[in-house]
Formats: C-alpha cells, structure tokens, sequence
C-alpha cells in the first residue's frame, strides 16, 4: 500500500454507467483543487471512464491501476474492477449495466471495510437493474448495514438542516407496524450519536415527527402518538436528552421550526425526504448515520432523462465528498477527546 498522509482516500462506486453518474464524478474532480483535500479511487474500468470522459468533453486527468497499492496520491485514480468492455447507451435501464454497477460498488465497500479507503461516496445506482441472485438489497444502505458494523440510519444532510428516517424503503401501508418503542429508542440514539461524534454537536436536540395529520389529534386521527411516540418522547426527556415532539409535519417545515433543531426524525421516507429536498435546493447529501466507517451519496437519482447531455449538476455529488471529508475528520477529533477521558477523583 501506498505510504499514506493526510490526504484522505476517497472511494468511489461509479453507480449506473448510463445515468448522471460518472459525469457528476468527473465534473467534481476536474476542479484540481478537489485533488488538494483528497485522492479519489474510482472503483471501474480505465477506459470505460477514459471514454466517458472524452464522449462529455471534460478535462480529467485518469490514472488507471489495477491494485490500490499502485495508488498516486493527489491523483484521480481508476482501480479496473473488471477488465472486460461494457456497451454505454444513455437512459437505458439495463440490467447488465446494472450488474457492473454493483461489482463497483461491492468492491468499493470491501476496500472501506478493509480500511484501504477512508470513506466511500456513491453515484446513484438503478435500485430495479440491480437485482440478482447475488444481489437482493433495495440499496445501498441495507448491503452496507449488512456488511458493516453498526446500525444504518439515513440521515440527509445541508449544511445544519439534518432529517433522519426511521423506516426508509418500505411501503407506506407498512409503516405504522414498524413503528416500536424499541425501533424509536434506536434510531434517536443512532441520530445523538451521530451528531457528537460525526458533527461536533454537544448537547444535540432532535425533534419527532407524528406519524398521522395533526400528529393524531390526541388520538383522533390514529394513535401511534399517543401509544408509542410520546412516551418514548418522554422517557427519553427524562433520562437526560434532549429529545422533543412528536409535531405535526404538515407545519413543522413551513413554519421554520426545523431550524431550531440540530436533526428531525421522520417516520417514514416521503414525509422526511420530501421537505428536505424542497428546501436543501440540490445540494442535499444522503449520510448513512451509525456504522462504523463512513458513506455519503449525493441526494438524487440516476436522471436517465438528462445522462450523457453534458447537463448534469454535480453540486450534490460534490457537497457529498466535502461532508465524507468534514466526517472523517470530526471522528477523529471525537475520537482524540474521548480516548482518555480525565478521571474524577
């Protein structure tokens, strides 16, 4: 392995290769700058990457290798996953294309487990092409879980606005039979967690979100709120944290009470992930709260509409390899401060 410094290994899943993907890549480390905080391994195939490079007009300079250990720092590394070609039509939903967008993927995550990267960024991946017998994770959140240590919460990040899921790809209908005391307790631990040792919050407080319109009603309109969200609410106050809620989400958001909060916990997908988007303008990033080694995504799809028309926005993408940056190093400074904690006589 290469001699390592404090220039921090980025890896790199290229996503699906007929989507926005390795354009927003590539747009992102064209600024050489980027090149200064980080070294970005993209997990691939050279000239896979060379020719899409070429075919958007853009100006990177690649570095093909076929181990990390032929890693140059301060580079755009290319590690070749595969050697064999792939057939690149823009737009397609294409299940072989799915197929090489995993084998990028899981080899990235082996390299994060193994400690040869830092941290991971993801493009975004087709979650139907990706489907096989090898592969029946919705995302890439549940293969990380399963590969990591630790328990996965996505928490969608702008700059000081944070909105956490407690269930995330699951249908609506589901949703409600999800919701236990025990599930809650673990996602708003998982979330304080996260904001001291990810964030450098002290003291954090989260805000719940009702499940029903109107949080309920008082038990009008469903009463998961009274039965299990405000308990936990509760005993959780109780033992010392600052937890808050549940409030009605219809005007949480509108009325600005989000920003007294250092994170909100939805109860499902929609109700989270719909604000958050409306108001993080593009530039959201998608972290994987609560396992031991570090991902962030950018906020948005493949965009098969605009793949290959030199259209895409990488603003996202980019914010995703900041954030990965800012979190590695907050842990370590977490991890600095309380190695040894002084001892009360």
């Amino acid at each position: 392995m290469v001699k390592r410094t404090e220039n921090i290994i980025v890896g790199i899943s290229i996503g699906d290769l007929n989507g926005i993907g390795p354009e927003v890549v590539l747009k992102t480390f064209e600024d050489n700058r980027m090149l200064e905080l980080c070294t970005p391994v993209i997990f691939a195939n050279i000239k896979i990457v060379s020719f899409l490079k070429k075919n958007l007009g853009l100006d990177s300079s690649l570095h093909g290798i076929d181990n990390l250990g032929q890693m140059v720092l301060g580079k755009i590394n290319v590690l070749n996953v595969w050697k064999e070609g792939v057939n690149i039509e823009y737009g397609k939903n294409d299940e072989v294309v799915g197929k090489y967008s995993i084998k990028s993927f899981q080899s990235a995550t082996k390299a994060l487990k193994e400690g040869l990267v830092d941290v991971l960024v993801t493009a975004p991946i087709n979650k139907y092409n990706i489907q096989s017998e090898e592969f029946k994770f919705p995302g890439h959140t549940d293969y990380l879980n399963s590969q990591l240590n630790g328990d996965a919460l996505m928490l969608m990040v702008h700059d000081k606005f944070r909105v956490g899921l407690l269930t995330d790809h699951i249908p609506v209908n589901e949703v409600s039979k999800h919701l236990t005391e025990d599930l809650l307790v673990e996602k708003i631990n998982t979330i304080i967690k996260s904001l001291e040792q990810d964030f450098g919050v002290v003291k954090p407080k989260v805000a719940l979100l009702g499940l029903n319109p109107h949080s309920g009603d008082n038990g009008v309109i469903g009463d998961e709120e009274e039965k299990v969200i405000k308990p936990v609410v509760k005993k959780m106050f109780d033992s010392g944290k600052m937890v808050f809620g549940p409030y009605s989400s219809d005007s949480f958001f509108g009325s600005y009470q989000y920003e007294k909060y250092d994170a909100i916990l939805a109860m499902y997908h929609d109700q989270g992930l719909i604000p958050f988007k409306t108001l993080s303008f593009g530039k959201g990033v998608n972290y994987t709260a609560g396992l031991d080694k570090i991902r962030t995504s950018p906020d948005h799809g493949t965009a098969y509409e605009i793949a290959g028309k030199r259209l895409a926005n990488y603003d996202s993408f980019k914010e995703a390899v900041y954030l990965a940056i800012d979190v590695f190093n907050k842990r370590k400074e977490y991890q600095e401060l309380t190695k040894k904690p002084l001892k009360v006589r």
